[in-house]
């Protein structure tokens, strides 16, 4: 997998690693089920630190695009369409609270669509 960042870019260093695997994923570099290297080697690779990889994967994990596994390591775990999907259903369920739908009331509204 080739990830590229760009230290003169205005986005935070963890988001460019995070945007530059996601697109791997998109375009099947990283294929579900495939093993990432670990946060260490990858930040060596990078040139930055390991905190950096780490919470750029643990916000991929967040997304629905990554799994860790003990003993295993981390591991593709869906395709960036999922990641996409889980990401706007976070975004829906955030508005929801915020205009004071429970999750019962939000999951009717979701059924009642389809």
């Amino acid at each position: 997998m080739h990830v590229k960042i760009d230290r003169d870019e205005p986005t935070e260093l963890h988001e460019q690693v995070a945007a530059e695997i996601r697109r791997a994923i998109a375009e099947g570099e990283a294929q579900p089920g495939e093993r990432l290297p670990p946060a260490r080697d990858f930040a060596a690779v990078l040139r930055v630190n390991r905190n950096t990889v780490l919470r750029a994967f643990r916000q991929l994990r967040d997304e629905g695009l990554l799994e860790f596994r003990r003993g295993r390591g981390i591991t593709v775990a869906a395709t960036a369409d999922h990641g996409a999907v889980v990401a706007q259903t976070r975004q829906l369920v955030r508005l929801a609270r915020r205009h004071g739908y429970r999750r019962d009331e939000l999951i009717r509204i979701i059924e009642s669509v389809d």
